[in-house]
């Protein structure tokens, strides 16, 4: 038997007991190792029912529950929550939980508190675009944080990816997030991107990151970094702090300003990261020297292969930027300046995609799977997320709900 059960993006209403143990129905807990119920929509009582089953496994591995509250009203989303996390705890298999958009707001992350300060085995925390607020967000950093207080003395934690975009956090949860962060030390990718963080948050956010040295992927997209915060993210950089970064995400957050060079391109034109590929500063008010200088380090960046600079303050003209794209066409990477070379991008990828359906299937897989099938890993849809005004909406009505 497959050790995965998806009813994956078939937008079930699920309201009763009834309505989900039909799919349940045959389906032996005990060698479910992965389950996807996300682009479904989960009431109390099924949640219930869901919670009864997620109790019996003994080798479950990873938990996708994006979207699984669409359509639900406020007053349905604690308990039904609170229903399948409590099924959730001590259970020393889990590495994985997604629960990306979902209407949380303040209020409705009470429920996770339970699970998350006990989760020692999680490896991958998703809470993307939650509506949290930084109410919300601070309770979240706060049980993290209690996660890794709970270890026993020298253990080290396993958490190494932390996904918590897109959820207002803003600066009145930054402080707890970088204690929580700093305190794990462990972590290999965050991405925290349009929280509003300003650039006293993300002075503190930056602090706490560098407690994690094995750090490859950092994503803090659309904050707020300006003088301040470029300066503080420019002295980790200079001090060497994650030296095994390969992605970095720094677009959207005013990094420079008029007629100076950021301090965060002249630590990166230092090359202390030469495991850094991917590099991204879109809209950051750059100019020419700040190109420049990026021309100048890339020898020293031997596995740099893209640069993304759309909407900065020069054109394919300037000396800096022909600087850089030649040096990176040297080595065979790439330099993404305007929507042009993003659209060229699309075309590639769709011809690779082309290519690769035409290719001969290793394996014969059924074309359709009825409702509720156990499938094996390799055939499961990509999960789709509800409507990001959809989630706000409610998570605006969450937010005005103290925290109880």
């Amino acid at each position: 038997m497959s050790s995965v059960f998806s009813l994956l993006g078939q937008g079930l209403k699920l309201n009763s007991r009834a309505d989900i143990e039909t799919h349940l129905a045959g389906v032996d807990p005990t060698v479910i190792e992965e389950i996807h119920l996300g682009g479904n929509t989960i009431g109390v009582e099924a949640a219930q029912a869901l919670a009864d089953f997620l109790a019996k496994t003994t080798h479950l591995r990873v938990a996708n529950f994006a979207d699984i509250f669409t359509g639900r009203l406020i007053s349905e989303i604690p308990p039904a929550l609170s229903a399948i996390c409590d099924a959730l705890i001590d259970k020393p298999t889990l590495v994985e939980i997604d629960l990306s958009d979902n209407a949380f707001g303040g209020r409705s992350v009470d429920p996770l508190v339970p699970f998350l300060s006990s989760a020692r085995s999680l490896r991958v925390l998703k809470l993307n675009n939650n509506g949290l607020g930084p109410a919300g967000g601070t309770v979240i950093a706060d049980a993290l944080h209690a996660l890794a207080r709970s270890l026993p003395k020298d253990a080290r934690s396993n958490l190494q990816t932390v996904i918590c975009g897109r959820n207002r956090l803003e600066d009145g949860s930054a402080d707890a997030w970088a204690a929580a962060l700093r305190a794990h030390g462990t972590l290999r990718e965050v991405r925290m991107p349009q929280n509003g963080i300003r650039m006293d948050g993300i002075s503190a956010l930056v602090h706490g990151l560098a407690a994690n040295e094995s750090l490859d992927y950092l994503d803090l997209q659309d904050n707020t970094f300006a003088a301040e915060g470029a300066k503080t993210m420019a002295a980790e950089l200079n001090r060497g702090s994650w030296p095994l970064l390969r992605q970095l995400n720094l677009s959207d957050c005013v990094l420079g300003e008029e007629g100076e060079v950021s301090p965060v391109v002249e630590a990166l034109a230092k090359g202390l990261h030469d495991k850094l590929e991917i590099l991204q500063l879109q809209n950051d008010n750059l100019e020419t020297e700040a190109f420049s200088l990026l021309a100048g380090v890339v020898g020293k960046l031997p596995k740099l292969r893209r640069v993304e600079a759309q909407w900065n303050e020069v054109d394919e003209e300037d000396e800096g930027v022909v600087a850089l794209l030649t040096a990176l066409k040297q080595q065979g990477g790439k330099l993404v300046l305007n929507d042009d070379d993003e659209e060229e991008d699309e075309a590639e990828e769709a011809e690779a995609e082309e290519a690769e359906e035409k290719a001969p299937a290793q394996e014969a897989t059924p074309a359709v799977q009825p409702a509720g099938t156990v499938v094996p890993a390799a055939s499961e849809p990509a999960p789709k997320s509800v409507t990001d005004k959809a989630t706000d909406a409610l998570a605006d009505l969450l937010g005005k709900v103290s925290i109880h």
